[in-house]
């Protein structure tokens, strides 16, 4: 039985809709509360029992690195000056997880991202996380793990799927399912951003997946598109043809922090179980929706 140890999380984007903040700060590294937003995806691949992050970056995406990595200067302060509790987490975040980075030399699509890997990952099962979706989990089993568990049961590549308004269908890749039990389904087919009318189903693909190292293969035939990107869903589509594959829904709030009004909502959400500001939060979010109703500014 494969057990599923390493994760690729592709954060090699340029964040242009996060412009002009993005243009010296990855994307990845805009703050959620008091973390960025990478942090998150990590955690929740650690939680998940994943021991090797494959961070797939691009030029000028060294904060990343530099993230996960001992700071000397800092640690040495914070330890001089009592704060203990700042220097704890620091040292947690840094022996969280083996970081292994690899640069993605040209900008050729997620598909492309996940191959850059392909040399770390060998031949094992694997975790893709796509680095500005944050999943908050809402039971014990966080979305990763879900995924990594029932790979460990039926030894088949397994994504997960949300269900999503019908006019939405055109922003994600969609699975097309047959239903094995609640919430399970085997996968016959993916569209990549279908328009409405031609949706298969409205089962939408949020940014996690777990893979058999077949898919390694199949990335290396899959043909560059218009763009000349190549793209994962093509050799998903194939791989699903050739062995079986299943899509689980998820217990997690998702938040598509690479979007504006997803990254707000992150932050008001995550802020509101945070210790620290929840409460003070919670008083400004009722004044402010009282100012709102009665319509004064």
């Amino acid at each position: 039985m494969s057990k599923v140890r390493k994760a690729v999380i592709p954060a090699a984007g340029l964040g242009t809709r996060f412009l002009p903040a993005t243009k010296t700060v990855p994307k990845e590294m805009l703050t959620i509360v008091d973390a960025p937003v990478i942090f998150y995806v990590v955690e929740e691949a650690v939680k998940a029992g994943v021991e090797d992050i494959i961070l797939i970056q691009g030029r000028g995406k060294t904060a990343i690195e530099d993230f996960f990595d001992t700071s000397f200067e800092l640690e040495h302060k914070l330890e001089k000056d009592g704060k203990i509790h700042l220097l704890e987490r620091l040292i947690k975040i840094r022996e969280m997880a083996n970081i292994i980075s690899i640069r993605q030399k040209h900008p050729l699509g997620l598909g492309h991202a996940v191959l850059c890997a392909e040399r770390v990952i060998g031949n094992e099962p694997f975790a893709v996380l796509l680095g500005d979706e944050i999943m908050v989990p809402q039971s014990e089993m966080n979305t990763t793990a879900k995924l990594t568990q029932l790979y460990g049961e039926h030894q088949a590549s397994t994504v997960a799927v949300m269900e999503v308004p019908e006019t939405d269908l055109n922003k994600y890749g969609v699975a097309d399912v047959e239903t094995l039990s609640d919430g399970l389904f085997r996968v016959k087919n993916f569209v990549e951003k279908p328009a409405p009318s031609k949706a298969p189903s409205r089962y939408a693909l949020p940014g996690r997946y777990v893979f058999s190292p077949s898919i390694l293969n199949l990335l290396k035939n899959v043909k560059p598109s218009i763009n000349g990107e190549i793209q994962l869903t093509d050799a998903m589509n194939e791989l699903c043809h050739q062995e079986k594959f299943l899509a689980t829904t998820f217990d997690s709030k998702r938040f598509d922090a690479g979007d504006k009004l997803g990254y707000l909502k992150a932050n008001i959400e995550l802020g509101l179980i945070h210790s620290e500001v929840k409460d003070d939060l919670k008083i400004y979010l009722k004044g402010l929706i009282s100012r709102l109703d009665g319509g004064t500014k």
